[in-house]
């Protein structure tokens, strides 16, 4: 039974090796390492197509499997290109395939396509083999149009997809520690923007359903466009009511002096028809009674008071002993 176990030697400092692997000065991946610094990696390969070999010009079938170093070349945009290096097994030549795929050096791949004229069939994409040669300037406008599409269509959707998986492939605590921060800092500003109000509230006997606006520059200044028309509108009501009580000053002199003599021209006008009018007569009358009334009373309140010997003296006569 093989064992599972991993032998440890004494000498073995965690803080200072890390790993078995950096103990015995190898790596993980054994010899198929050998060229990591260089940047290849041994892998396994299996032919994709049937090549011809360049060197001894012998045919390899698809599928053949070899040892072959794995390198990156480059990028097709966000794709990686490998190229494998392989090893002819028939002879000591080299051949190097990439991932479009396609043979660079040391073969060839043998062509295969298939004829649908020789098996029965019909072409897919068959042309007009009467048709003339291409027109260089419909060409040319055919790739400037892909061109454009390219550009305006194509490379901003890449863009934005790449966007889209930048963001869902980030790290979702720093996003979420983030958002938090943000929404403790928020609901610190409200509540002492609350606590504020509810001051002003309670200062000034305000209703508590009432909702006071944020103190910024555009709420000052639509407020003190309020109180400029609210005062304009004040002064206008003012000097309205000055002027119309000036008016009514005016017109008071005339207005009470025709009143008196209309007064004074409808009593002699009474006098005179008195006998023939019996409201104006009993008019006369009552007044003529308050006039004497308030002669008598004022008669009473002139005259003397009495003397006291004379008093006594009428008091002597009749009080009887």
């Amino acid at each position: 039974m093989q064992g599972f176990n991993k032998y440890y030697p004494p000498d073995f400092d965690p803080q200072k090796h890390g790993s078995l692997n950096a103990y015995q000065g190898k790596h993980a991946l054994g010899d198929r390492a050998r060229k990591l610094d260089k940047g290849i990696l041994i892998v396994r390969f299996e032919l994709p197509f049937n090549i011809w070999c360049g060197t001894c010009n012998n045919h390899i079938g698809m599928g053949v499997r070899y040892n072959a170093e794995k390198k990156k070349i480059g990028n097709y945009y966000s794709t990686p290109i490998y190229s494998f290096r392989c090893k002819c097994h028939l002879c000591d030549g080299w051949f190097e395939i990439q991932t479009d795929p396609k043979a660079i050096s040391g073969a060839r791949q043998k062509d295969e396509e298939w004829d649908p004229a020789e098996n029965g069939g019909f072409a897919v994409h068959e042309t007009d083999p009467n048709q003339g040669p291409v027109d260089p300037l419909a060409a040319l406008e055919k790739s400037t149009d892909a061109q454009n599409h390219m550009n305006n269509v194509q490379i901003p959707r890449i863009e934005a997809l790449q966007n889209l998986s930048d963001h869902y492939s980030s790290d979702p605590y720093a996003h979420s520690l983030r958002v938090r921060k943000r929404f403790r800092e928020k609901k610190k500003l409200d509540k002492a923007r609350e606590e504020a109000d509810e001051h002003i509230k309670s200062a000034y006997g305000l209703p508590e359903t009432l909702a006071l606006t944020t103190e910024d520059e555009e709420s000052k200044a639509k407020a003190k466009e309020q109180w400029e028309q609210a005062r304009q509108a004040m002064e206008e009501r003012e000097s309205a009511k000055r002027r119309r009580i000036g008016a009514e000053i005016a017109v008071l002199p005339s207005a009470s002096s025709s009143r008196l003599s209309a007064r004074a021209t409808h009593s002699r006008a009474g006098g005179s028809s008195s006998s023939g009018d019996p409201v104006s007569a009993l008019r006369a009358k009552i007044l003529g009674n308050t006039a004497r009334q308030a002669g008598s009373l004022g008669g009473l309140g002139r005259s003397k008071p009495p003397d006291a010997k004379s008093s006594n003296l009428k008091g002597g006569l009749v009080k009887r002993v």
